[in-house]
């Protein structure tokens, strides 16, 4: 089957949509099936990185005039010129040839603009993190936890089948590899020798740069190594460098890797955004330090928190005591591995196959008819 995808990443929205909407479609292509993405040119778009990973990418320009119209959405400013404008310009490239399934994530997208594109795809997948709006969709995917099902009653179409939860959270296949060695890692080990920084694909206000001077400022020992992790779409890499060249640390930077489950699983402890990258992090048992970068991270970093699968802090520079805090409390073995015995048991890394399983018999069920 055809399936296209619309998604879109920029400096604000962040690299989080897209990545996960390619995992999903690598597992589709992996079972033979043939993936597209349409993309809007904002700054910081992935265009480059989705096709190298081999897929057509149609992208669609910037309106004239690039300021939102006036929708109902909080996230309306995501979409520039947008839903009639974005709808006409995504049926363009979908007509006249259309596809099996249109994948939809994007947050200044919803009903109206889902319902225009009926008449160019057979079934619409929505994936949400807000309940925050309504959607005409087949299937609506919402992976965060302490989401309901009841959350969506009022939100989608009755027969919409909805993917609820962690266990469908989308997960490139690395982390349900490196899970055990990872945890059996963490049974063994609890002394903070290794400690990775992760804020994100964009990191623009440089809290990356914020939490390497609240660890230079903190009691951790000279001999505890740093490794600094940015998004490909990081400005502050020259700074960060410098940074890390007049540390007291040694302290390794990476930017845009291919081998983050393999980073995770030889740290001992991160910090990092309570994006998508939490379901990574717990899949793989690592202790974290959370920050909340952006407001539709504060229910994941409440939850994570809650439950005791992760501990938070401010984001604020100001905050370097708090943080030295929260490593001192992770001196204690028992809290320790209880971040690990909790954020572990909470996705098993095989969101992304239950999400094809769906899709698929879904396609049977029509294909019987």
């Amino acid at each position: 089957m055809k399936v296209v995808f619309r998604v879109d990443a920029s400096f604000e929205i962040g690299s989080g949509h897209t990545m996960r909407c390619l995992t999903l479609a690598d597992a589709l292509k992996g079972g033979g099936h043939d993936c597209e993405f349409i993309v809007r040119e904002q700054p910081g778009h992935l265009i480059a990185q989705i096709e190298d990973k081999g897929y057509l990418v149609h992208a669609l320009p910037l309106p004239e005039s690039a300021t939102a119209m006036p929708d109902e959405y909080v996230h309306s400013h995501w979409l520039p010129g947008g839903q009639q404008q974005d709808s006409e310009d995504t049926l363009a490239v979908l007509q006249p040839n259309g596809c099996d399934w249109l994948v939809v994530d994007h947050y200044g997208v919803g009903a109206p603009w889902e319902t225009r594109l009926r008449k160019a795809c057979h079934h619409v997948l929505v994936i949400d993190d807000l309940a925050d709006r309504a959607h005409q969709c087949d299937i609506l995917l919402d992976q965060n936890m302490g989401r309901r099902a009841d959350d969506y009653d009022k939100l989608v179409p009755k027969e919409c089948v909805r993917l609820i939860g962690p266990e469908y959270v989308l997960l490139r296949p690395e982390f349900a590899a490196w899970r055990e060695k990872s945890l059996s890692r963490r049974r063994q080990r609890t002394e903070l020798r290794q400690l990775l920084i992760s804020l994100g694909g964009v990191d623009k206000d440089n809290v990356t740069g914020d939490v390497l001077d609240a660890l230079e400022a903190s009691t951790l020992p000279d001999s505890v190594t740093l490794c600094v992790v940015l998004g490909q779409q990081n400005p502050w890499r020259d700074k960060i460098q410098k940074q890390a060249a007049s540390s007291r640390f040694k302290v390794t930077v990476k930017q845009g890797v291919s081998n983050m489950a393999e980073l995770m699983s030889r740290a001992d402890l991160a910090i990092g955004a309570a994006g998508s990258t939490s379901w990574e992090r717990c899949c793989l048992g690592l202790p974290t330090i959370m920050l909340v970068l952006a407001e539709n991270q504060k229910e994941v970093a409440r939850y994570l928190t809650d439950l005791g699968a992760a501990i938070s802090v401010k984001t604020s520079s100001e905050d370097s005591h708090c943080l030295a805090v929260k490593l001192n409390k992770l001196q204690d073995e028992s809290f320790f591995k209880g971040l690990v015995d909790v954020s572990s048991t909470l996705i098993d890394g095989k969101g992304t196959e239950r999400v094809l399983d769906r899709l698929d018999s879904l396609e049977k069920v029509e294909g019987s008819k």
